[in-house]
């Protein structure tokens, strides 16, 4: 129904201008800019290197390819260059997109992918059209409507979620923005704002708990809010809402350098893009301190140490697409430094990488060995279908304390119950100062059944369940094992010194890890701290801690003057 809609729509000739002049909003990475121009292409895993080919000749045999070219993102990349040569690519990209696809056919005609595109031609039309002749110009408009007029017949169609309020946002940038397009704004802010009460909880939460999906989610709202504003209308209450709860969220998942936590498939985020997005809505809430869940992560601070935990089950159904068995995995920045991280999402880098940053050992967490805490759908072979999670846990539990010289946070997960009778618990206590954070992981039978199934796994020849604790550590952090092999030093480019100990009940080593960060043509070389052992008994523990060496002072030449050092504080304070 998709390509007999779009064929429809091809045919038509709405638009014919800018009602006003649109004003940039997206933001794009300059280094991809640059790659883009020199002809280096690296979609959805896939590199290409060919200087003279437009966009459209790269990955026409990856369906992945071609949907992550066909929603024109790469234009925020090209904008942020902003040079004579980024804009002429920029043009002929277009052009040709509209020669080869504007009739209604190929892989671009689906509901989030048109209205992604639609929101970067009407951002970046000025860029587009600079220099263009009326020929090109009626060209470009007239596509503009022709996909307007597909989204108002297709959107319904779009999945739930981020999808959905892509396509929505796209007919009502369209529907505020062109000539001729004004009569297709209004249902579509009634179903968005319907969208807004439904798919946005009352925590500021949305289904896939990916950090990053949820700021794309608030700042599509964000500049819809800010579209109907300046064109005179009052947005509706709902959008309002959603902003509200959903900006402590954000700033909850916020790490003291900016960035965003790295879990269920979500990246650090665009430089500047969070605080921007904070900023233009308006939004001044902050996030409960120390206890409550935010869209199910638990955020500890203390002095310039931020820590986010994984705290609930990963999402079931459609939205575990994308989602990582990660429970009780956490990350550690140490002001604008990481230290402790997870190693992301490997969507960009191909199937393999993807499924391999789902699972349990590219977390920093306890992984018993062979067994994820979520188990992962198998492959179809032949298949593009995303495989979903099966078997999540069932119970995951969160609570948090004051200690007379910190506080504490204490979790537990039940993903290893059904396979090992074992469940995983953790405690992680930072001191008041931030300098020191104290752990233990714990795997323990809760009865009698629990000890049965334990207790089956066991054999002669191989006695005990193999773990592995993980420290997956940022690629700046540079790593070595002191004499004697009982402690790993840290050390971060602002001169900062960390030492990790553990109890000696398991095996420490440093071994390799990889980054993975989109934008990138290959994942970033890494290291990980790793503690490997058995449960031989009903409660096995393993103690480790992490601390800010003593000769280390608090501001070591890495603080700038908005340096947010452990509160929730962004660039829209004072504003």
């Amino acid at each position: 129904m998709h390509r007999y809609h779009a064929r429809r729509s091809a045919r038509a000739r709405p638009a014919t201008g800018f009602v006003s002049q649109p004003e940039p909003k997206t933001i794009g990475h300059f280094a991809r800019g640059r790659q883009l121009i020199s002809g280096n292409f690296l979609f959805a895993g896939s590199f290409v290197q060919a200087p003279n080919a437009l966009i459209w000749d790269i990955g026409i045999d990856n369906m992945r390819v071609a949907e992550e070219i066909q929603g024109c993102a790469w234009l925020d990349d090209l904008a942020a260059v902003g040079d004579m040569r980024a804009r002429e690519r920029a043009q002929a990209w277009v052009s040709e997109w509209i020669v080869r696809f504007g009739n209604g056919t190929g892989p671009g005609w689906t509901p989030d992918l048109t209205g992604r595109r639609l929101i970067r031609w009407i951002n970046h039309g000025l860029f587009l059209l600079r220099g263009q002749d009326k020929a090109k110009s009626d060209t470009f408009f007239r596509s503009l409507g022709q996909q307007t007029l597909f989204l108002a017949k297709r959107w319904r169609t779009a999945e739930p979620g981020l999808a959905r309020f892509e396509a929505l946002t796209g007919i009502i940038y369209a529907g505020l923005a062109l000539e001729g397009m004004e009569k297709f704004a209004p249902p579509a802010i009634k179903a968005l704002a319907e969208d807004c009460d439904t798919q946005i909880d009352a925590m500021g939460g949305i289904p896939t708990r990916n950090p990053e999906h949820l700021l794309e989610v608030f700042t599509l709202i964000t500049w819809t809010t800010q579209a109907l504003t300046n064109a005179g209308q009052t947005p509706p209450r709902q959008f309002t809402d959603a902003l509200e709860r959903i900006a402590p969220t954000l700033r909850a998942l916020r790490h003291a350098d900016g960035s965003l936590a790295r879990f269920h498939g979500g990246g650090r985020g665009i430089d500047g893009r969070l605080d921007h997005a904070l900023a233009d809505s308006l939004v001044r809430v902050t996030p409960m301190e120390q206890r409550d869940l935010h869209m199910g992560f638990a955020r500890i601070t203390a002095g310039r140490t931020s820590m986010i935990v994984d705290a609930d089950a990963p999402p079931v159904g459609a939205a575990s697409s994308d989602a990582h068995a990660s429970t009780l995995a956490f990350e550690v920045t140490s002001g604008r430094r990481p230290i402790i991280v997870t190693c992301g999402s490997g969507r960009s880098f191909g199937e393999d990488w993807r499924r391999a940053g789902r699972a349990t050992p590219s977390h920093s967490t306890l992984w018993i060995n062979g067994y994820s805490s979520s188990r992962l759908a198998p492959p179809v072979k032949g298949s593009r279908a995303t495989e979903l999670l099966l078997d999540v846990p069932q119970l995951v539990q969160c609570e948090f304390s004051n200690l007379d010289d910190g506080k504490r946070i204490e979790l537990s997960h039940d993903g290893y119950r059904q396979t090992h009778g074992l469940t995983h618990a953790r405690t992680i206590d930072i001191a008041i100062d931030g300098r020191g954070i104290v752990g233990e992981d714990l795997l323990t039978t809760l009865g009698p059944n629990d000890e049965s199934r334990f207790d089956a796994l066991q054999s002669r020849t191989s006695p005990g369940v193999p773990y592995t604790i993980r420290f997956h550590l940022h690629p700046d952090v540079n790593a070595t094992v002191d004499l004697g092999g009982g402690a790993v030093s840290l050390i971060l480019k602002s001169g900062e010194v960390w030492i990790f100990r553990h109890d000696g009940q398991a095996r420490l080593s440093l071994e390799p890890s990889v980054y993975l960060e989109n934008g990138r043509l290959k994942p970033r070389a890494s290291q990980q701290v790793v503690l490997t052992s058995a449960a031989m008994a009903y409660a096995t523990r393993v103690r480790w801690s992490l601390a800010k060496a003593q000769d280390t002072p608090d501001a070591v030449r890495d603080l700038t003057p908005n340096d947010p050092v452990g509160g929730y504080d962004d660039t829209s304070r004072g504003h």
